[in-house]
């Protein structure tokens, strides 16, 4: 009886052992092997995906060799752009980058929170929620070359008096110190960027919001809590991370959108504080000059501009994920 129980007892240890090791999400052998087959295409997707990035990032590193060699850092801070003498700068560019980019999530972070907030709240009535998200999501699908022509030919022309109106009374703040604005400037630029990149905001922020549990919100109401407390106190810090990362995207939009912002921003290479004065972004830039820039230097300089491109969306997303960490060490 005695001699028997050693043998009981490895055998108990050797079914743990293999019910351990035993794959309870396949249910057969040909599942087993579909599961395993889709995990490594998924695997195999995943390299390529990095893969082509750092390919992507050599091409554009090797091209801008020459410049990098010519300027070195000094590259980033230049104001120069002259191709007959082979001299450039981009501290221009990267000035109309970031602030036009700035303009455009000042006005699409507010407003693209209120319409997540509108079309998932009960707010109205389910069917004017559906409709209107349903038409700022249709946004997203209209190219931005035709964006750029509502905004000079419809757009422009509404928005000129008023900043005329804004240059006259508010001159003496520096950002409005254009004697004669002509419609094509960094303001028009950052709002037309807020237009494509609301749609953006919008969806995602919906879609944290609408995944937040039900049950908060009646918590909160229960505890005495208003609606519009609910919604700051509660919804909006428990949504904190995926807003983030809304904001992030569409800010990826805006740092590398290219047409409308060509179409608007007057291209011109200054650096002003003024939002009425012309400017120039590094998306324009490429637009604008490679197709017709002279091998050597000056496809160099434009290379080095797409270089700095992707390190400035590169630093915005690092930022973003360490901010999130933060609070939510914060909130622990």
């Amino acid at each position: 009886m005695t001699s028997s129980e050693p043998t009981k007892n490895n055998l108990s240890i050797q079914q743990n052992s293999a019910d351990e090791n035993l794959d309870l999400t396949a249910t057969s052998r040909t599942d087993f092997w579909f599961d395993q087959g889709f995990k490594q295409l998924v695997y195999l997707f995943t390299v390529i995906t990095v893969a082509v990035l750092f390919a992507m990032s050599w091409v554009i590193l090797r091209e801008a060799q020459p410049a990098i060699m010519q300027f070195g850092l000094g590259f980033l801070w230049g104001q120069d752009w002259d191709t007959g003498n082979q001299i450039f700068g981009a501290l221009p560019y990267i000035y109309g980058t970031l602030v036009s980019s700035a303009i455009a999530i000042l006005f699409a972070v507010p407003v693209g929170i209120a319409v997540a907030l509108v079309t998932s709240e009960n707010f109205l009535p389910l069917s004017i929620r559906t409709t209107l998200a349903f038409v700022v999501e249709l946004i997203a699908a209209i190219p931005s070359v035709i964006i750029g022509l509502w905004a000079i030919f419809v757009f422009i022309p509404v928005l000129e008096p008023l900043q005329k109106w804004l240059a006259i009374v508010f001159k003496w703040i520096p950002l409005f110190n254009t004697v004669d604005p002509v419609g094509t400037n960094m303001l028009t630029a950052g709002i037309i960027l807020a237009i494509m990149i609301l749609p953006t905001m919008a969806a995602i922020t919906r879609e944290v919001l609408l995944a937040i549990p039900k049950e908060l919100r009646s918590a909160s109401m229960a505890l005495g809590g208003t609606r519009w407390e609910t919604i700051f106190r509660v919804l909006l810090p428990s949504g904190f991370s995926g807003i983030m990362s809304a904001i992030m995207l569409a800010l990826g939009r805006a740092l590398g959108e290219t047409m409308a912002v060509t179409m608007v921003i007057g291209n011109s290479a200054q650096i002003s504080l003024s939002l009425l004065d012309p400017a120039y972004t590094i998306p324009s830039v490429l637009a604008n000059e490679f197709a017709e820039a002279e091998p050597g230097l000056h496809i160099g300089a434009l290379s080095y501009l797409g270089l700095i491109l992707f390190g400035l969306t590169l630093a915005v997303n690092i930022g973003a994920v360490l901010l999130v960490q933060w609070f939510a060490r914060k909130n622990k």
